[in-house]
């Protein structure tokens, strides 16, 4: 089993800047692949934004040139900085993990709120 606690949502003004983190714990050697995911009210979830254990990392289109995804292996911890906010980012925002292979994995966070607005 793997737990994943979130943090560093809020409220911010279009424009700003928030950074959410995600750290795993329980069963784990180490993990292949760590992102991000967001659902908007009355939408899907939608993958933001995922990081390989080796570097490589992908975004949608919707976020690139604002949003950066990080981790910390040795922490097991995932970051997302999102900069230029914009009130279409407004969403929940969920950690996803998968131990083994690509996202999406089995696992994920509680979720974490997000809003822009002025």
């Amino acid at each position: 089993q793997v737990q994943l606690v979130e943090s560093g949502g809020g409220l911010v003004q279009p424009g700003g800047s928030l950074r959410l983190s995600c750290a795993a714990s329980g069963s784990i050697v180490s993990i292949y692949a760590m992102g991000w995911y967001r659902q908007a009210p009355g939408k899907q979830r939608e993958l933001v934004a995922g990081a390989t254990i080796g570097g490589t990392t992908n975004y949608a289109d919707s976020v690139k040139g604002r949003f950066t995804i990080s981790r910390d292996n040795a922490k097991n911890t995932v970051y997302l900085q999102m900069n230029s906010l914009k009130p279409e980012d407004t969403a929940i925002y969920y950690c996803n993990v998968n131990r083994y292979s690509r996202l999406p994995g089995t696992y994920w966070g509680q979720g974490t709120q997000v809003t822009v607005s002025s």
